[in-house]
């Protein structure tokens, strides 16, 4: 029996695709990969994903083959069907020039998140890091207060895409540079989602080495449409030493490991850890408790990337919209710290 490939592919040329009316050949969907060993034939046919008519070209295939050449060749379970590969996607990706994205998270309100998200942004900054910051909390934004910017409006660029506004080398977008902040955002969670993923996809953030995103706190839809619109490279939670925050927390970071987030915590930073009088500099008093975020950290694992003490200046700063860490006092050495934590290193030397 002589066989060859051109005559195994004429054979094949009467077996037509149901879908399609075209031979098989014809579609491509004989892949070139023919091997003859004496009268035993063997090939593959390039059929999509659960394609409902593969067995049924498979044996078309084999009928067509004893059919037009000779009912003595040895066919029968020789024919492998393969997939095609998957083209690659053109779409762009969301913040495809920020290294890192970075979710900065609290159990709940009144422990100073947004400050530490602030007054963090500006010490990478001084770093010598490109930092953009987004103000994530939709119902309470409070960035554009703690950067003095609060009559800014962001314009569109020639492509449409919204141009964060600047300050002390940040850039910086906010919900409430859209919103009179004196009213309340009285919106429903797909609405508050949608304006965060336009503020995340339709802005021209540029080349940054972090994002920081300051959160809601505790856990919302805004948590879960961030995570599903970008990856995130982790997640900082804040917390007060005391009891109760200590209790969120750890529901907030139950958030990120949970297997369907799944977004590495990178550590803690303890707010509030001690009070300062202004005219006692050396004097600690534990109004919050001792420890208590920085005790967390050790039990769970987790680093503590530092313990910010309460002092008048921090909250003076934030109203006077110019954080704390732009001053040369003892609170902007402890977010220098922070800053100078290896692990904002160690995060972007993997990108």
């Amino acid at each position: 029996m002589n066989l060859y490939p051109k005559l195994i592919l004429d054979a094949l040329s009467h077996v037509n695709h149901p879908a399609t009316g075209k031979n098989i050949v014809e579609s491509g969907l004989v892949e070139d990969n023919i091997r003859i060993e004496g009268n035993k034939v063997s090939f593959s046919l390039i059929l999509k994903p659960n394609d409902p008519l593969a067995k049924s070209l498979v044996k078309a295939a084999e009928t067509a083959i004893l059919t037009y050449i000779d009912g003595g060749v040895d066919i029968k379970g020789n024919i492998d069907i393969k997939h095609p590969e998957q083209p690659q996607k053109n779409e762009d990706e969301p913040l495809k020039n920020v290294k890192c994205k970075i979710a900065v998270s609290s159990g709940k309100g009144g422990v100073g998140k947004s400050t530490i998200t602030s007054n963090l942004a500006v010490a990478l900054a001084r770093q010598g890091y490109k930092v953009g910051l987004l103000d994530a909390d939709i119902f309470g934004p409070s960035i554009p207060k703690m950067f003095g910017i609060e009559d800014a409006v962001p314009y569109a660029n020639e492509q449409g895409q919204i141009m964060p506004i600047e300050k002390y080398g940040i850039k910086i977008l906010s919900i409430g540079f859209f919103v009179n902040t004196n009213n309340a955002i009285v919106w429903r969670g797909a609405m508050a989602s949608g304006a965060i993923k336009q503020l995340l996809t339709e802005a021209d953030w540029g080349e940054l080495d972090f994002l920081l995103i300051d959160l809601p706190p505790g856990t919302s839809d805004i948590h879960l449409t961030v995570v599903q619109t970008i990856k995130l490279d982790g997640a900082i939670v804040v917390s007060t030493p005391q009891q109760v925050a200590l209790a969120d927390a750890i529901r907030g970071i139950d958030m990120f490991q949970n297997d369907k987030i799944n977004v590495p915590v990178l550590g803690i930073i303890e707010n509030m850890a001690w009070f300062t009088p202004k005219e006692l500099p050396d004097n600690k008093y534990y109004i919050f408790g001792k420890d208590g975020a920085a005790n967390l950290a050790k039990e769970r694992g987790i680093a503590l990337l530092g313990q910010i003490p309460l002092v008048q200046s921090i909250c003076e700063a934030g109203d006077n919209g110019a954080p704390v860490s732009l001053s040369e006092s003892i609170t902007a050495l402890a977010f220098e710290n922070v800053a100078k934590n290896s692990i904002f290193a160690e995060i972007l030397s993997k990108k």
